[in-house]
């Protein structure tokens, strides 16, 4: 094992969009060392789920830099520009860049970065003599004063499913698996949102080819469109932090269930391309696939077959009528989203942190949730205390020169304190 080195100002843990745009824009700052660590071969962000045409349901802008420094090297017109498409995406006018180009461009940002080391697992955060050390699996230890979490969240796997044997797969894998699911005599979806929708098109798209029935099962009452209005976009702004940062616990936690669509909705030209080619397909004969509704997993048994594979018992509840019932399938998919875990490497320093009423991170306004208020900040993972702006590509800008801000005890990148028209708090006193 190695001896400490040099002390860092700031080592970030993961390398997410959101700890490789602080990279970015810590990689100017002289004043700031800086070292980020991620167990990844290379940048990879939601591979499992390329497929054709799929795009960021935010603009261009909400890039690694732009909403923090529109003249940084690491933005994606500077990636446009080098990549000799710069005129084409003009051309387009479409500002919403594809998933395959978003992952790439941010693989393009890594590599220039002196800061950035990959196929490095984390282990270890202890703290001793007023510094963070943190211990890789390789045996090398670093010390750093500050610490930015951006480990992510890994897929969800709902308790019905777990356990569960089979070849049944999460939608990170989709990509992965499609070849063999499109065997199969039926698959069935289980999720709502984007991702969901997205795998549901693709596979409808080639049902005629594979021969295959095709399920979508949703708990939700509908299939809920993204909520993408302009004054709605205002949610995403200081003001709106600022507003349900002071509102009680249990109010936060309400407003973070009832919020969902607002970042978790499908986009609403999806649902629409995904009802048209039902349409199409439908004019020929009946399509083999069914859309259930306010539908919610109860139960889950695998059974083999005789040549491996075999058969899946799902057990579903239609919530509004409280009917019952069971639905076999041969390929499973389930479309249900990512949930935070504290990371285990954390474990030495778990009476340092700030935990809320319901377990989860008491996340300050400032990002911080350790009980020095400026030690360990947190990337992402906040809904229940920073609302829809935690998980939005938009906000991470702004997070990131927030972060840098508190780092320093200046503004390197300027922190927008209002932008919003609306008002969200009420008014002290008497107004007119």
């Amino acid at each position: 094992m190695s001896e400490p080195r040099e002390t860092y100002d700031l080592i970030g843990i993961g390398l997410g969009p959101f700890n490789l745009g602080l990279a970015c824009l810590a990689e100017p700052l002289d004043e700031l060392n800086a070292l980020f660590l991620d167990s990844k071969p290379d940048f990879d962000w939601h591979s499992g789920m390329f497929l054709e045409g799929a795009h960021l349901q935010t603009p261009f802008m909400s890039d690694l830099v732009t909403l923090a420094d529109p003249t940084s090297p690491y933005s994606f017109l500077k990636y446009l520009k080098e990549s000799g498409r710069l005129y084409s995406f003009y051309i387009r006018e479409n500002f919403y860049p594809l998933r395959t180009e978003y992952n790439d461009y941010c693989r393009w940002a890594a590599a220039q970065l002196t800061s950035v080391r990959f196929g490095t697992t984390v282990t270890e955060v202890r703290h001793e003599d007023g510094l963070y050390v943190v211990t890789t699996a390789a045996g090398d230890t670093y010390r750093t004063r500050h610490l930015v979490l951006g480990t992510g969240t890994p897929p969800y796997v709902p308790e019905a499913c777990e356990g569960l044997g089979g070849d049944f797969i999460h939608n990170s894998r989709y990509m992965q698996a499609k070849q063999e699911l499109v065997k199969k005599e039926s698959i069935t979806l289980v999720g709502s949102g984007q991702s969901a929708a997205e795998i549901y098109l693709d596979l409808l798209s080639s049902i005629d080819e594979y021969g295959y029935r095709l399920n979508w099962v949703t708990r939700s009452p509908r299939f809920f469109p993204l909520e993408y209005t302009k004054l709605t976009l205002e949610m995403t702004s200081p003001e709106y932090i600022d507003y349900f940062r002071a509102l009680p616990e249990e109010t936060r936690y309400r407003l973070e269930r009832s919020q969902k669509g607002l970042f978790k909705g499908i986009d609403g030209d999806l649902i629409d391309t995904i009802f048209d080619l039902l349409y199409e397909k439908n004019v020929k004969g009946p399509v083999p696939t069914r859309l259930m509704t306010n539908t919610a997993l109860q139960s889950a048994s695998h059974e083999d077959g005789p040549q491996g594979g075999g058969q899946y018992l799902l057990g579903l509840r239609q919530e509004e009528q409280g009917e019952e019932f069971q639905l076999r399938t041969d390929g499973l998919i389930l479309a249900t989203g990512y949930r935070y875990q504290v990371p285990e490497f954390l474990d030495p320093i778990r009476e340092r942190l700030r935990f809320d009423g319901q377990g989860r991170f008491d996340v300050a306004r400032n990002y911080s949730i350790d009980t020095t208020g400026r030690g360990v900040f947190l990337q992402n993972a906040g809904v229940h205390t920073h609302s829809i702006t935690s998980p939005d590509l938009g906000m991470g800008a702004y997070r990131n020169s927030y972060i840098i801000a508190e780092l320093l005890g200046r503004e390197a990148y300027p922190v927008e304190k209002a932008i919003a028209f609306q008002e969200f708090a009420a008014p002290k006193g008497t107004v007119s």
